[in-house]
């Protein structure tokens, strides 16, 4: 067993390469095997890097056939309610929530999370893009803001691919940046920002669906058509010019009932989503 995995790394790879990986089950006695009799085979460095992955729990229990709670990912992707390209980026923001070399614990709840959390980033995106003016009160806030989250994500990358801290450092940008979107950005910097999470995405596997692509409904059943929302928001704003809040109360929750959720904005209109 030891000795045909160095064979065939080193008729394949040379005596010595860049990474070898495994399970954390394989370090001993395999993996030390391998480097003991590689080593004394050529008198050489057998591997550079070692990269050994946490295993996989399904509701807190080894994942196995005996038990019964064994899938495989497509059979996720036809389970879970979204696009192919969605499921694809939340199973994997799933994946990147938890360092590579620890176990992760997967469940229908951690998929949710998941998602949840990859809408929060889109929510943003997207208000993102739909600004136009030119200039905004917090504008000038932005740019130490993407500094220093730029070295808190590079030094978490650095860190033994620590991707649980890289995207806790992109929730603070994405936090922080809520927060100033109610103060006031302009265009340039919405975009400037929208850069910098496309940059860092694109390292991590993340932020590639379409913004305007990312929505899809979780929950089956008659849905509202945006003709009939836009009348209860238009109900809603009336109420709330009259000062009737119980009503506009209402109609917000009857509408969160249905799975629209509503976002009042600093400008006086209000947006929606599912």
């Amino acid at each position: 067993w030891h000795i045909e995995c160095s064979a065939m790394s080193m008729k394949h790879l040379g005596d010595t390469f860049d990474i070898h990986g495994g399970g954390q089950d394989l370090i001993f006695p395999h993996h030390e095997n391998e480097i003991a009799q590689s080593c004394a085979a050529t008198g050489k460095e057998f591997a550079r890097y070692w990269v050994h992955n946490g295993f996989v729990t399904v509701d807190s229990e080894k994942m196995s056939k005996s038990l019964g709670n064994f899938f495989t990912v497509r059979e996720i992707f036809e389970k879970f309610p979204a696009p192919e390209k969605v499921t694809a980026e939340v199973v994997w923001y799933f994946l990147l929530s938890t360092q590579y070399s620890s176990p992760i614990d997967f469940s229908d709840h951690a998929l949710r999370q998941a998602r949840a959390g990859l809408s929060n980033f889109y929510d943003l995106f997207l208000r993102l893009d739909e600004i136009t003016v030119s200039k905004g009160a917090a504008d000038e806030k932005v740019g130490s803001t993407l500094k220093a989250v730029a070295a808190d994500y590079e030094r978490a990358m650095d860190d033994d691919f620590n991707t649980p801290a890289a995207l806790a450092a992109l929730q603070t940008l994405r936090s922080d940046l809520n927060t100033k979107l109610a103060v006031g950005l302009s265009s340039a910097v919405a975009q400037q920002a929208l850069m910098a999470f496309r940059r860092y995405g694109d390292v991590l596997g993340l932020f590639q669906v379409p913004v305007r692509e990312w929505e899809f409904r979780e929950t089956a059943g008659p849905s509202l058509d945006a003709e009939e929302i836009e009348r209860q928001i238009a109900e809603r704003n009336e109420a709330r010019r009259r000062k009737d809040f119980p009503r506009a109360d209402d109609i917000r929750k009857a509408l969160a009932a249905k799975g629209i959720i509503l976002e009042d904005r600093p400008d006086g209109t209000t947006r929606w989503k599912r």
